[in-house]
Order: C-alpha cells, then sequence, then structure tokens
C-alpha cells in the first residue's frame, strides 16, 4: 500500500517561498511519475507540477511557470515543491499524487496514489 505524506505548508506574506515536501511508503517511489494539484474551497483539483521517475523531465501549469519547481530525490522516497514569488491566489490545500508509468500526466484521474494535503495560503 503507497502512502504519501505532505508536510511544509503555512501562511506566508506575498511575495516569499515556501517548500513543500511528500514522503512517500510502501512502494517502488523511483518508478513513479509524481506530480503536485492543488485545490480551493468550492473549486476543482487542478494540475501544478509533475515530474518524471528520473527527475529528468517535468511540466507545469501555466499559472506557476518560472515560480514553482519541482524536483526529487528518489534515495529519500520524496518529492518536492519549491514555490516563489507566492501570490494570494496560490492559496489552496495542495496535495501530493504518483502513478506508475512512464508518461507525464496533468490529470487528478491519471493518478492512482494521493496524500492527504497540506494547506498553503498566502496572505496579501
Amino acid at each position: 500500500q503507497v502512502q504519501l505524506v505532505e508536510s511544509g505548508g503555512g501562511l506566508v506574506q506575498a511575495g516569499g517561498s515556501l517548500r513543500l515536501s511528500c514522503a512517500a511508503s510502501g512502494g517502488t517511489f523511483s518508478s513513479y511519475t509524481m506530480a503536485w494539484f492543488r485545490q480551493s474551497p468550492g473549486e476543482e483539483r487542478n494540475f501544478v507540477a509533475t515530474i518524471s521517475w528520473s527527475g529528468g523531465h517535468s511540466r507545469y501549469a501555466d499559472s506557476v511557470k518560472g515560480r514553482f519547481t519541482i524536483s526529487r530525490d528518489n534515495a529519500k522516497n520524496t518529492v518536492y515543491l519549491q514555490m516563489n514569488s507566492l501570490k494570494p491566489e496560490d492559496t489552496a490545500a495542495y496535495y501530493c499524487a504518483g502513478r506508475r508509468g512512464t508518461a507525464l500526466a496533468d490529470r487528478t484521474f491519471d493518478y492512482v496514489y494521493w496524500g492527504q494535503g497540506t494547506q498553503v495560503t498566502v496572505s496579501s
């Protein structure tokens, strides 16, 4: 049973930075494509970023390009999301997700494994 546990969320002022972490256990992390999604109250869960099993390929939502960076450390079974130049509209619960397979994916139904989420709040 694969488990994903996010951490690193919190309250930050606009323009600030946060780094989210997602620790995986119970599976072969190094073979999974990983991703981050986010969801605000009353809205759908939206794609943020995804990274290939090796870390050599990544893709971002247009809204976060140039500000967020996804990375992974397969030795630590952890994927990260570095968030810089944060804006109030980045406020959301952030979810880590994983899937078997090598193809990058940006749709929620492509992912089988999900964490419980970590809240990010950006004040203006």
